[in-house]
């Protein structure tokens, strides 16, 4: 088990896992993802979520080692998926005597997952506000529906001042890599979260009530420093701002003549002064990423193919991926090929027009085959708005 200080009395027993291909089997994490878990030692045990079925063995092991020859009290769930909560129903049949802690749609969901009957006194069913005291330490319970599952909760523990914040504050990545913070954090974020940026801002109101010293998450780093940082930036993604000043180009390209319009007009945009440009590839490039990018800067260009009178289907699949998150509050231009009848631009303004204060640039560019001269003062007019 990696050495992870929290504290004297709390101790970390969760487990990084390198061989996962998918995280929630759409997502690539290259570096792995942690599966954090935590064990409160005081007069009465708590241990704070399990952990996925893929590190059952190495979880249970890591939680012996901390208990010695005590045995938990309590198993605190503060989110039911499984890449939290498989081992609930070992960690029963393991600690017969142990109390579940859960709010009531903890209580709906956890048979939905397991065969087990937890019975009225094994079961601790907490709501806003309530407390559990272990003895030094004490839990103060706060419900955080939808973020990013009905059931989710997060827990203040009052005597050291941190807050276990399930799911959020994660990030993709296994805690024995050394790598930026913000990056793979946004990129879970957007993906995982990004939908409930309204839920997001309800938790962290809440948030701002408590003493925090620090955040303790389901997934990646224990936060111990510099928490304005990280809080900041919970607020600006969950508030649907851009990050920064800059123009994303995603494109989709079948023949490859869009992708060469789209790398000339980022090279424009470069040329015209744009602060900050990122070029995507919708069909080989990691999608995640690109939602992340999208969300992160204030501006976006899709350039995509008509197919089959409509789109490319990696920009349809991008542009459903935005909707499903909320993509909001940005200004978009759109480039269209066709080597007939270009479709493109109809329906990726239709798409658009769905979401929430976007403002669609003229002119579109509308390419047939390849680009050419006569396309190069609408390439120009749509750089000067988007620079403007």
């Amino acid at each position: 088990m990696k050495d992870i200080q929290i504290s004297d009395s709390i101790k970390y027993v969760g487990v990084d896992d390198h061989d996962i291909d998918l995280f929630e089997s759409q997502y690539i994490v290259p570096n792995g993802v942690s599966y954090n878990s935590y064990v409160i030692l005081d007069e009465k045990i708590a241990v704070m979520d399990t952990a996925d079925s893929r590190v059952t063995e190495q979880w249970f092991a890591n939680v012996e080692s901390v208990l010695g020859d005590r045995t938990p009290d309590y198993l605190v769930v503060s989110h039911m998926e499984p890449d939290h909560a498989s081992n609930i129903k070992k960690f029963v049949e393991k600690y017969p005597d142990a109390k579940i802690v859960g709010n009531a749609k903890t209580f709906s969901m956890i048979p939905q997952f397991f065969d087990i009957s937890i019975d009225e006194n094994h079961k601790v069913e907490v709501k806003e506000g309530d407390e559990l005291s272990l003895g030094e330490h004490t839990l103060v319970f706060v419900m955080a529906p939808m973020v990013h599952w009905p059931e989710v909760m997060v827990e203040y523990e009052k005597k050291e001042k941190i807050l276990f914040s399930a799911d959020g504050f994660g990030k993709f990545g296994a805690l024995d890599t050394e790598e930026d913070w913000a990056c793979e954090a946004r990129r879970y974020y957007f993906n995982i979260v990004g939908k409930y940026g309204a839920q997001v801002q309800a938790l962290l109101k809440k948030a701002a009530g408590l003493d925090i010293e620090m955040i303790c998450p389901l997934h990646g780093p224990i936060l111990k420093e510099n928490l304005s940082y990280y809080i900041d930036k919970y607020n600006v993604w969950s508030s649907y701002e851009p990050e920064d000043k800059g123009i994303l180009v995603a494109y989709a390209s079948i023949h490859g003549n869009t992708a060469k319009a789209a790398e000339e007009f980022a090279e424009m945009l470069k040329k015209a002064g744009a602060p900050k440009v990122a070029v995507t590839d919708l069909s080989r490039d990691d999608m995640a990423e690109a939602i992340e990018d999208a969300f992160r800067y204030d501006r976006l260009v899709l350039a995509a193919a008509t197919y089959d009178g409509g789109l490319f289907p990696c920009m349809e699949d991008f542009l459903s991926h935005l909707k499903a998150k909320n993509y909001q509050k940005r200004t978009v231009g759109l480039i269209e090929n066709g080597s007939w009848a270009p479709m493109a631009a109809k329906h990726m303004k239709t798409v658009l027009e769905s979401m929430k204060d976007i403002t669609v640039l003229e002119p579109v560019v509308s390419i047939k085959s390849t680009l050419k001269e006569e396309n190069m003062d609408s390439m120009n007019a749509l750089v000067q708005e988007l620079v403007k």
